[in-house]
């Protein structure tokens, strides 16, 4: 019983992690190479992974999603999607989806004379299912090796972390003022009914040994 318990908590560690880890902006230091645009088609399952339709006309499988291409210090291809979040999840309130396009555009740079910028994003890239991670912003540094402090996810997760010992101590509170007396109780009053029937066998079994004459 108890690997079936540690099972289902890590379980849900793992999905809520994964949720948070898709979920919450991450940073990357880019050097700007390609803006372009192309068809998608959102038939399949990964359409979870792209804008919903309150942001895209309901009802559409495929349209123009646009696309920045960049490189990182270490030479590493980076490809982001331009999308609107709009009102939807997650919750960026993102409609610049072209002022973006342009400060990308601005970025554009050569290795002989690179222009840095951090893009801020969220996402995951999988080359296998064709996902992209959508960029958010995108700001100029002057070098490649800024230092990025996530300050919103360190105080996001701090927040969450106490929210959760929040609620796992009430709960134990609550659970040893209401539920374990609650639980006590039953458990004595089924140990009494469970003595009085087997006191009430054992005196049938009494009389049945006197009516037959066993002893």
């Amino acid at each position: 019983m108890g690997y079936v318990k540690w099972t289902f908590w890590l379980l849900i560690t793992v999905i809520f992690g994964s949720f948070l880890h898709y979920t919450l902006p991450r940073h990357e230091v880019v050097r700007v190479v390609n803006i372009y645009q192309e068809r998608q088609d959102l038939s399949g399952w990964t359409s979870i992974f792209w804008s919903g339709p309150d942001v895209k006309t309901a009802g559409q499988t495929n349209y123009d999603v646009q696309f920045i291409s960049t490189v990182t210090p270490e030479g590493k291809p980076v490809v982001y999607r331009n999308e609107d979040t709009g009102w939807g999840w997650p919750p960026y309130f993102k409609f610049d989806t072209a002022n973006l396009s342009t400060q990308a555009a601005d970025l554009q740079s050569t290795a002989e004379a690179p222009k840095w910028g951090v893009v801020t994003y969220y996402g995951w890239r999988s080359e296998l299912f064709s996902i992209f991670p959508n960029a958010i912003s995108i700001k100029t540094v002057d070098a490649p090796d800024v230092s990025i402090i996530p300050w919103f996810n360190i105080v996001f997760l701090t927040l969450l972390a106490m929210a959760i010992l929040t609620v796992r101590a009430l709960w134990i509170q609550f659970r040893r003022n209401a539920i374990d007396p609650v639980l006590g109780d039953v458990a004595d009053a089924i140990e009494d009914v469970t003595d009085r029937a087997e006191s009430g066998v054992d005196k049938a079994r009494g009389m049945f040994d006197d009516l037959t004459g066993k002893k």
